[in-house]
């Protein structure tokens, strides 16, 4: 019999044996989520420390005035990631289903209907784009000096075609977590980003600084990647559902729209909410209020930041485990979750607690962080943090209409709430913050209930929706 390989030999050896049986012991599918977590961290901590790099080296690449010119029009290009009207999040349920089915032939029509249905959506969006865009002052929209007209114009017609490819391709990525396989989805973006990273490197070392040059690097470097990991996942391991023609069936888009459009909305409820308290802050109390916001938000999503990396598996974790009717294993992984979350808030109170110790070490005192807002934006990542946990149940197992008209009633309300709380009681920029910060609470009120009723098997009418 061979030896095994000595690097396992080693971790076999010098691992503790808890370790080992954390990774090894238990349901089949708690062990994948487990392994994804782990995944997740390491190849986001890497991410992440490339994301630090990145940011001095373009800088020094192109001066901070076209750095921020293209931080401005990344954020637009972003919002045309609406136009998928929540398929991606319909498809990932609805083949998570078909995987636990073992019914590939759904799984090959619901892939083929979902990149043929985006396909139809995009590009004639792009080809829009293409005969409009000679006739748009980008320089004018993105305040820049209008010698740069010319660059800005060619860049937009690079960004968004690469934009427009990308918007089809990354159906592969909602593939990969339905198939409860996130980390690979992390790997994919380690994987471009580097390159990405190596790119620019060369850039300046062998050519003048340019937005046009910078901006053409990072969107196709992604496009690119996704082309051919796609091409071998659907030759080799996803062979039995890749896309066909044959197999685009319109009819089958209902299924997917119904619980998509429903995402939608609930995504587009969040950004108005969350997207818009900067611009908020900004308009009721100048710029400059902004930045102390924007520091106890950084400070606080920490905590967030690592929670949401590892709730991410359990989204269709939970898709699995309800098709094969796996309660137990469901209300295991909730009580475990809420475990984490108690630690979660342990920490944070002590991150509260220390908190402007802990400014003044990372600004010193060039900036005062109030107490009160640093409070209040604890109090939302708290709730936020508890959300997720039902939120990700739910949306796995497609019960999400409460979702939607809690998000509709937030987002209606948000505003004047943001009003009343800064203007009317004198809360200012905490009044603001607070409104947001109430938001995820009206969510983890109902919510649990939600989820208890469901999992009992005591669901009627909305409650079951």
């Amino acid at each position: 019999m061979p030896a095994d390989n000595p690097i396992i030999e080693f971790i076999k050896r010098f691992t503790p044996i808890f370790i080992v049986n954390f990774f090894t012991k238990g349901h089949e599918r708690s062990i994948n989520v487990k392994k994804n977590i782990i995944a997740t961290f390491l190849l986001k901590g890497l991410s992440m420390i490339i994301s630090f790099l990145f940011v001095p080296l373009t800088i020094n690449y192109v001066n901070s005035t076209n750095y921020g010119i293209w931080i401005t029009l990344s954020s637009l290009i972003v919002w045309f990631n609406f136009f998928d009207i929540g398929l991606g999040n319909g498809l990932r349920n609805k083949l998570t289903e078909a995987f636990a089915q073992k019914n590939m032939k759904l799984a090959k029509i619901y892939v083929s209907t979902t990149y043929a249905v985006l396909s139809l959506i995009i590009f004639p969006i792009m080809l829009i784009f293409i005969v409009v865009n000679p006739f748009i002052e980008w320089a004018s929209v993105f305040n820049a000096p209008a010698s740069m007209g010319g660059e800005l114009r060619a860049l937009m017609l690079v960004v968004f075609v690469f934009f427009c490819l990308k918007f089809v391709l990354q159906t592969f990525i909602t593939i990969l977590f339905a198939d409860q396989k996130p980390s690979l989805n992390n790997a994919l973006n380690l994987v471009w980003n580097l390159i990405t990273l190596i790119i620019i490197f060369i850039l300046t070392k062998t050519t003048e600084g340019s937005l046009f040059w910078l901006g053409t690097v990072i969107s196709v470097v992604p496009v690119i990647v996704l082309i051919i990991t796609s091409i071998y996942f659907f030759k080799h391991q996803y062979k039995d559902f890749a896309p066909s023609f044959s197999f685009v069936k319109f009819s089958y888009a209902k299924d997917l729209l119904n619980l998509g459009v429903q995402f939608f909305i609930i995504s587009l409820a969040g950004v108005v909410i969350f997207s818009s308290t900067n611009l908020i802050i900004s308009q009721l109390y100048g710029p400059v209020e902004v930045t102390p916001y924007n520091i106890a938000y950084k400070y606080f999503s920490i905590t967030t930041m690592v929670f949401s990396m590892a709730m991410v598996p359990f989204w269709s974790a939970f898709t699995d485990a309800f098709v094969r009717k796996e309660y137990d294993w469901i209300k295991s992984s909730v009580k475990k979750l809420l475990i984490t979350w108690i630690l979660l808030l342990v920490f944070s109170i002590f991150m509260l607690i220390f908190s402007d110790f802990f400014y003044r070490i990372w600004l010193g005192k060039v900036i005062e962080i109030p107490f009160q807002l640093s409070f209040i934006v604890f109090i939302y990542f708290i709730f936020h943090s508890l959300s997720l946990i039902f939120t990700s149940f739910l949306n796995g197992i497609g019960k999400i209409r409460l979702s939607l008209i809690s998000a509709v009633i937030e987002a209606i309300i948000y505003i004047p709430a943001a009003l009343l709380f800064s203007e009317y009681l004198g809360m200012g920029v905490g009044g603001v913050v607070l409104a947001s910060a109430l938001s995820p609470l009206i969510g983890c009120i109902w919510m649990p209930v939600q989820y208890y009723k469901i999992i009992n098997q005591r669901a009627n009418g909305i409650w079951n929706k």
